[in-house]
């Protein structure tokens, strides 16, 4: 049997329903996580936030998740008008499952306009030409799991990524907070800049947590942490497609009080900065049953 389109599946997940005006519906995919995954909860409003705006570009968005979503029951989205300017248009977006608000985000949308021009450098690392995919690294130690986990750890994914500097899943060791992941959508889709925009969006949630834990050796896959991100930033600089190579440079200057504050820049392989990242998450030790 031929393996489902997993970029297919998520291109999906962003065509939402409308329901009224400012009223949108969005599902999740046909998985056995616990959880929505918070990219797809980032996506989805980005693109209910730009159903309602015209021939303006997202250059930031700022987000809260508030509860966990539920996988099993559709998303509400309901965008509400904060103010349609003659440069820049703000919209604010919550999501609602089961009567209650599990994530709000708010959006500015810019006409196309000139200024000064400065950017930070992009780091010399190896191209991804080479590197192993997340996917192959977790093959390789998936003797080390439980083979409960191993559907979930090696399932195909809409976004290919390719870490310079791995962490061992299984063992994990102290490093850096700082480390590089090159990532691309699994194949060439639509042009449209907001499609590429919100897949942008999505992916920048799959890695950014790591930063966080990378000092301590932990990793979710070892069931000793709980970890949730707890807010979300974002900020476009430059036209990026999502379906080619780019470099996910991320660090956590700090972590304390059960929470790590992560940042992440996104480069163009030819050194354009076309993102900037900002994320403060949940990262706690997980307790025994017993002591709960």
């Amino acid at each position: 049997m031929a393996e489902p389109d997993a970029l297919e599946i998520v291109l999906d997940l962003l065509k939402l329903e409308r329901l009224e005006t400012d009223l949108f519906r969005g599902v999740s995919p046909d998985e056995t996580s616990q959880r929505v995954f918070g990219g797809q909860v980032i996506g989805q409003a980005m693109m209910a936030a730009y159903q309602t705006v015209e021939d303006r570009v997202c250059h930031s968005m700022h987000a809260y998740f508030i509860r966990p979503g539920d996988p099993n029951v559709p998303i509400i989205y309901q965008v509400d008008h904060s103010r349609d300017g003659r440069s820049f248009t703000t919209r604010r977006v919550v999501a609602i499952q089961h009567g209650k608000q599990i994530f709000n985000l708010a959006a500015s949308f810019q006409i196309a306009e000139d200024g000064w021009f400065h950017e930070a450098k992009m780091p010399d690392v190896p191209g991804p030409e080479g590197l192993k995919t997340r996917r192959e690294l977790r093959q390789e130690a998936l003797h080390l799991f439980p083979e409960a986990l191993h559907d979930q750890l090696t399932r195909a994914r809409a976004i290919e990524m390719r870490p310079v500097n791995p962490q061992s899943f299984a063992h994990p060791e102290p490093m850096p907070s700082e480390h590089h992941v090159w990532f691309r959508a699994t194949r060439c889709f639509e042009d449209d800049p907001a499609i590429h925009q919100c897949l942008m969006a999505y992916a920048s949630d799959m890695s950014l947590l790591d930063s966080g834990t990378r000092p301590h050796a932990v990793s979710w896959h070892t069931g000793k942490a709980m970890m949730a991100s707890l807010d979300h930033a974002m900020w476009f600089h430059a036209p990026a497609r999502a379906d080619e190579w780019l470099l996910y440079s991320q660090d956590s200057p700090f972590a304390g009080g059960a929470r790590s504050f992560n940042r992440g820049m996104i480069f163009k392989q030819d050194g354009t900065l076309v993102a900037s990242v900002a994320q403060e998450g949940l990262m706690r030790p997980r307790r025994p049953a017993a002591e709960r």
